[in-house]
């Protein structure tokens, strides 16, 4: 009887080893901190599981990267001790894949994660920069008690030192607008994404050599990613995004990655396959890099 081995891509075991892999798939079924809709936790497997209907070779690049290797970490158990216990577990294991020389690609579970993800990172590439495609901007100080909450996810990186560049932005609060303000942080709107010609090139200006990319499903339009927990309408196409991260990828050195915020709808799978086959892209750009 033949079986799809039950991880990312389904890649039989030459190729999914860890030791001999350059990625490595890291789920993080966690959404104790999202705010409005629950069930992001459920992302990483329907990801895992899309991802094994995804065609190996790029009909853009006209190449397959999955001999690279990629492996499918186990998923990391949530710990619902708070966010913040949350928070440091991510970034112990995160912290061991990036120390053994792997390209991290993370999948939540909410947005929180990537506060670790990223510090975890830092700790290899003290000149991260971050490129942030999102709907909003996740800059409150703190939001229903906790500045562990997704929604504050961009503030705790930008107080490591990390400068962030967000693409996508279409929903703000006062407090974030003047947290802009001060750190002379400009976003590129959604709105600018189809009305400036040269934002790609504004984002690509504003990051640093080195970049981690956190991907929230939800920059995507909700016709094109409807399962997520805070949909925004006027969002961005699959061809914007992935204009972007090709040329992200092919001038600067994109380190690790995420995406998160795929809250699974029943009865579909439209989010989960568009998340799977971007993390393969966005793999696949790094990798024609080299």
């Amino acid at each position: 009887m033949n079986t799809c081995p039950d991880h990312f891509l389904g890649l039989e075991a030459k190729y999914s080893g860890y030791a001999n892999s350059r990625f490595a798939v890291l789920p993080i079924p966690y959404d104790s901190a999202a705010s409005y809709q629950s069930g992001a936790r459920h992302g990483p497997r329907a990801i895992v599981t899309a991802s094994q209907q995804v065609e190996y070779f790029d009909e853009e690049l006209e190449v397959e990267c999955h001999q690279c290797g990629i492996a499918t970490l186990e998923p990391l158990e949530p710990n619902l001790a708070g966010p913040e216990a949350m928070h440091e577990d991510v970034y112990k294991v995160a912290r061991r894949v990036v120390r053994d020389g792997k390209f991290l690609f993370a999948l939540g579970g909410d947005h929180s994660i990537s506060s670790a993800l990223v510090r975890a990172v830092r700790t290899k590439h003290r000149k991260l920069s971050v490129l942030q495609i999102d709907a909003h901007c996740d800059l409150r100080d703190s939001y229903l008690g906790s500045g562990y909450s997704h929604a504050c996810v961009m503030r705790r990186i930008v107080e490591m030192g990390a400068p962030i560049v967000p693409v996508g932005i279409r929903a703000l609060s006062r407090e974030e607008h003047r947290f802009l303000k001060r750190q002379r942080i400009e976003p590129i709107t959604a709105r600018d994404c189809f009305a400036d010609e040269d934002w790609i090139d504004r984002a690509i200006d504003a990051l640093g050599d080195t970049v981690y990319v956190t991907i929230d499903i939800d920059a995507f339009d909700p016709a094109y990613a409807p399962g997520t927990g805070t949909p925004e309408p006027g969002g961005l196409d699959w061809f914007q995004v992935t204009a972007l991260l090709r040329l992200v990828a092919a001038e600067k050195n994109v380190v690790a990655a995420d995406v998160v915020e795929v809250m699974p709808v029943p009865g579909q799978v439209t989010t989960e396959f568009l998340a799977a086959r971007l993390v393969y892209k966005l793999m696949t750009y790094v990798q024609m890099r080299e």
